[in-house]
């Protein structure tokens, strides 16, 4: 006599989620092309506390990594995707591309045809003054000598707000001598600050003494600013903020960082997010873009379309086209480079919806993560908007089944 065959018998008292939800939603089909499995085994050698172990990591946070949360929820998960790291997020960006391949959203072969661009993804900051940034630098030099007990001759808490704020009002009135005078007046009184902090670090613990030094040289950086200089400290939490011209009326410059961005040619898939720390030339972070690319998809790329920023580089085993191209273009590759400006489009729906138009994550790291997670949440609406058309035609069909039209004659 052979074993029984085993019968999976429900908990009286627990009734498992998918006997309460409603298994044709759109998000529940997405839920079953994404290999869960494989993600929890790829996040297990981040997370090695006894407090949160890899083991208690549930779907539930998965999703929560995946949507690129807005500012008032980003505590719980930009903890995890910083401890996830760069590599951690990609594969997370890995994971969006197979599944959109399990859905008939792209083919295998769309990643050998792609499209490269980039764009500036700004940085959570106040926009940066010399006045506001003095304030705040004599603002964390006198609270980081208060935690370590230093006595301050002066910490000019009344004077410089004062001082900051004149500022700016003789600015609006362009009464640029008051101005400058009441800036040089400010600088002096920071700079003062500065010293005497300067003089007792001998005093403090190493701990706090590591801390207190990089403060000092972000102060002494800021306060050595010149109006024509370059590579400049635009906040005093930030410095790996980059400046960029834009030459808009409204906003001439942006603050942030240079942001790679590469999608299929024909479907606008994201095969690769990327930021570019430093404000490069576009043309040298094509290859870089296109080596990620080749890694997340698993497909070499053969072909990328790209704008006139890139004109003049050459990729080994890989066509480059730009618009302006004249010797050897056919019709078909005419077509193919007018579609260029389809990444545009989903450029501007990642900043819209994805986000991606500022980040609130610290650091480099943190612009590293927010650009990949805003990709893998743009993936994740093109896989929703795929199955969504399913979903309502077998709506239709029930409702047209239930209702009958009688004609009178």
């Amino acid at each position: 006599m052979g074993p029984k065959t085993a019968v999976s018998e429900g908990d009286l008292f627990r009734h498992p989620l998918r006997e309460q939800i409603n298994l044709k939603h759109p998000l529940v089909h997405l839920a079953d092309l994404i290999n869960w499995d494989g993600l929890n085994a790829s996040m297990s050698a981040s997370f090695v506390s006894h407090k949160r172990s890899a083991g208690h990591i549930t779907e539930a946070d998965c999703w929560f990594v995946v949507f690129p949360a807005c500012v008032r929820s980003v505590g719980r998960g930009s903890g995890l995707a910083m401890g996830l790291g760069e590599a951690g997020v990609e594969e997370l960006l890995a994971t969006t591309i197979e599944a959109a391949k399990r859905a008939g959203v792209i083919k295998a072969s769309s990643a050998k045809r792609l499209i490269v661009d980039t764009t500036f993804m700004q940085k959570a900051i106040a926009h940066p003054t010399d006045s506001r940034l003095l304030e705040r630098c004599r603002e964390h030099l006198v609270k980081a000598a208060a935690r370590q007990e230093l006595k301050l001759r002066q910490n000019h808490n009344r004077e410089v707000p004062h001082l900051a704020r004149q500022i700016g009002r003789y600015a609006h009135a362009k009464q640029y001598k008051r101005m400058k005078k009441a800036l040089r007046t400010l600088r002096s009184r920071v700079a003062r600050v500065m010293r005497d902090v300067e003089r007792q670090l001998d005093s403090v613990a190493d701990t706090g003494r590591i801390a207190l030094q990089e403060l000092i040289g972000r102060t002494r950086r800021i306060l050595s600013h010149k109006q024509k200089d370059k590579n400049k400290l635009y906040a005093l939490h930030a410095p790996e903020v980059d400046c960029l011209t834009k030459g808009k009326a409204r906003t001439p410059y942006e603050f942030g960082v240079k942001v790679s961005i590469t999608t299929t040619h024909k479907e606008g898939l994201v095969v690769g997010a990327r930021s570019m720390p430093g404000n490069p030339y576009d043309g040298h972070t094509l290859a870089e873009a296109l080596e990620q690319a080749a890694i997340l998809s698993d497909v070499k790329p053969e072909v990328a379309i790209v704008d006139r920023g890139y004109k003049g580089l050459a990729i080994e085993g890989v066509k480059i086209y730009h618009p302006g191209l004249r010797r050897g273009i056919t019709r078909q590759l005419r077509a193919m480079i007018r579609r260029r400006s389809a990444i545009e489009p989903a450029i501007g729906h990642m900043k819209t919806d994805g986000k991606l138009d500022r980040n609130w994550l610290k650091g480099a790291l943190g612009d590293a993560i927010h650009a990949v997670l805003c990709g893998a949440g743009h993936n994740l609406r093109m896989i929703l908007r795929k199955l969504r058309p399913f979903c309502i035609l077998v709506l239709f069909a029930l409702l047209n089944r239930s209702t009958t039209v009688v004609f009178k004659a």
